[in-house]
């Protein structure tokens, strides 16, 4: 599998995230741990809960399925589906589960419960990133420098369309696509309907690798200015926030927004006015995250594992192996999934 080289703040190969919302549940162990876990978790759970709006955003898209009403349980176990060659990107789309296949030019749709395969379908060079707009399917090709449309029900490619050079992370704001161009520093806005350009936009930085939206705005990470930009629903700068060292992966918890540094090792939390609300160590090479309606889950592409921050203090709640090299992750509602990008897997937590 060829991997995509980038620059050597991120060990030469492409590490991101996006986006878009997943998959998969392993709530493993004996049925006294099970038991002891619910009674713990019920209780510290709903006290929370009870004054928290009931909305996530996973991969920068509201989904009215996520809503936070699940227990996790610390089984340091995974269950394991097959893909194929580099899986980096995933998202969720109410029943299944889309994964950008980054050494094959591939899609594969899988069964959210059961892992599956219902279908792989041809995309462009290199598939990075996946987003859902609540009827299709939308791949961001980092290296043919544009995004495939497919159809949410049947993976029929609906079109191909041109954006910036080595376009890596998607966002929906509920009307249209938004996708962050590294190479070419821009953010390309789409109509989601037809997938004509709306605009073109700066991202006030350099190599955007990332990209969410808080139901308001749109927020782009600049990986190798380790800054945050936030931009007006018109593309207008309205700040450009400090974070760590390569920034990539972002997601909106409904309040905040949480930024994966891949070369400093933590992850930043910020208020949606900039202000940095804390900083948290996470395992090493942070880069994908998503939130699942009270945690922050977060992929160590360098460390084979997924750490699991408390989204109200950042607190550590656990560490997780998965497979070699995780990047993309999502929520599915029900359970965490995480693309494997060294290997052919998604993992489920």
């Amino acid at each position: 599998m060829e991997k995509i080289k980038t620059h050597s703040g991120r060990s030469g190969a492409l590490r991101l995230v996006v986006a878009a919302g997943i998959i998969l549940s392993a709530i493993l162990g004996t049925a006294g741990y099970l038991t002891h876990a619910q009674d713990q978790g019920d209780a510290l759970e709903n006290a929370e809960i009870s004054s928290r709006p009931l909305i996530g955003v996973t991969t920068s898209q509201q989904n009215p399925l996520q809503i936070p009403i699940l227990h996790w349980y610390n089984a340091n176990l995974t269950t394991q589906f097959t893909t194929a060659s580099g899986p980096s990107g995933v998202a969720f789309d109410g029943a299944n589960i889309w994964v950008c296949n980054n050494g094959n030019k591939t899609l594969t749709k899988l069964q959210a419960a059961n892992g599956t395969v219902l279908g792989t379908f041809t995309v462009g060079t290199n598939p990075i990133a996946v987003a859902y707009d609540g009827a299709d399917i939308w791949v961001a090709n980092i290296n043919s420098n544009n995004v495939t449309k497919l159809n949410g029900s049947t993976g029929a490619v609906l079109g191909t369309f041109t954006v910036g050079t080595q376009p890596n992370a998607l966002a929906f704001d509920g009307t249209n696509i938004w996708v962050a161009n590294g190479g070419s520093n821009n953010v390309t806005e789409l109509k989601a309907s037809t997938g004509a350009t709306v605009a073109t936009f700066p991202s006030n930085g350099t190599f955007p690798a990332g990209v969410a939206f808080d139901g308001t705005d749109i927020w782009v990470t600049n990986n190798l200015s380790a800054n945050v930009a936030k931009l007006s629903p018109t593309g207008a700068i309205l700040g450009t926030f400090t974070v760590g060292t390569d920034p990539a992966g972002i997601a909106f918890d409904g309040t905040n927004i949480w930024v994966a540094n891949f070369g400093s090792n933590n992850v930043t939390k910020l208020s949606l006015t900039g202000t940095v609300l804390g900083t948290f160590a996470a395992g090493t090479g942070p880069d994908g995250l998503v939130y699942d309606g009270g945690n922050i889950w977060v992929a160590d592409f360098n460390g084979n594992t997924v750490t699991k921050l408390k989204d109200s203090s950042g607190a550590t709640l656990g560490t997780f192996k998965v497979g070699t090299e995780p990047q993309g992750i999502a929520f599915d509602g029900a359970s965490i999934g995480v693309a494997n990008f060294g290997g052919t897997t998604v993992s489920k937590l």
